[in-house]
């Protein structure tokens, strides 16, 4: 896809943060959107933004549970009746789980492959024969989990390790087979969105590091270093340029060439480096605190 003028594109997770960015910008780029998110409440806020920068663009929504089969293949129909045909389709919705092995349950590992990666086979598969009939385009949402293996985030891993060999397997079938559809990995690396807001965590990450969950969320929240509307911007520039994967951020390609060069030292680097926090954070704890009137006047003398 050179332009998005007058296409369509269904965009999945909508309703905020990189889905809410790819859908602005394709609206600007001339695209009618199909849109879904699981918030209705965040898709209505999405369709608010769009009409007050484009609003002669058509946009349908639908609250959608991407885990729900039958309901995505019923979304992908419904796109097709109501716009008349699909060119573009960005599986990007997606939640994140992080806990030791030992502490998550069967269930915690269902939940998050259900959303993450049967979610993007799902829209993938949904969507496939329209946009055969197009010369479409599919997006799907990995993430630099999807490169590097981190400590506590088996789930998350699993998922996004899935989508990108899903993802780069259906791009050689696509050109095995002559198809007019191509295919795009994404590996974000840390985006300015709410993933980690909404993320599960289990008891046992506390347990292994000494953190509350809000410090852990805090804490992680810090290496998010890029803005939704640059990841949206280089995911689309990627789409135009029908690249098979775009590292979003400059921590995804940090991370990308410590793989490649230390394939299996790297994840000595990290473990330590989460070590290290822990540590930290240990004799933080067990370190004397000051009075509570001693700690509020230093807060406000270093706010001012």
């Amino acid at each position: 896809m050179r332009s998005f003028s007058d296409s369509v594109a269904a965009v999945t997770g909508a309703g905020s943060g990189i889905g809410r960015a790819l859908a602005l910008q394709l609206a600007e780029a001339g695209a009618d959107l199909a849109l879904a998110d699981l918030s209705e409440a965040g898709l209505a806020e999405t369709v608010g933004l769009i009409a007050a920068r484009s609003p002669e663009r058509r946009v349908t929504t639908t609250v959608l549970d991407v885990a729900d089969e039958a309901a995505v293949y019923a979304w992908a129909d419904a796109v097709v009746a109501e716009h008349g045909r699909v060119d573009l389709v960005i599986n990007n919705a997606g939640v994140a789980l992080s806990g030791l092995v030992s502490g998550l349950s069967l269930a915690d590992y269902r939940w998050i492959m259900d959303i993450n990666f049967w979610g993007v086979v799902y829209g993938t598969k949904a969507f496939l024969p329209h946009l055969e009939v197009t010369g479409g385009h599919v997006v799907n949402l990995s993430s630099v989990f999807g490169i590097t293996a981190q400590p506590l985030m088996s789930g998350y891993n699993a998922s996004k390790y899935a989508v990108r060999g899903f993802t780069e397997s259906l791009r050689q079938d696509l050109e095995l087979t002559g198809s007019r559809v191509s295919a795009t990995c994404v590996h974000p690396g840390g985006i300015k969105t709410n993933i980690a807001q909404s993320a599960r965590m289990d008891a046992s990450v506390a347990a292994a590091t000494g953190h509350a969950d809000a410090a852990s969320t805090k804490e992680f929240e810090r290496t998010f270093i890029t803005t939704a509307d640059t990841a949206a911007a280089q995911i689309l520039k990627a789409v135009r340029r029908n690249k098979r994967r775009v590292l979003v951020g400059p921590d995804a390609k940090l991370y990308d060439v410590m793989v490649r060069l230390a394939p299996v030292g790297y994840q000595r680097v990290i473990t330590g480096v989460v070590k290290a926090r822990s540590n930290r954070k240990g004799a933080s704890a067990s370190a004397p605190q000051e009075p509570a009137a001693a700690r509020s006047a230093t807060t406000t003398s270093s706010r001012s």
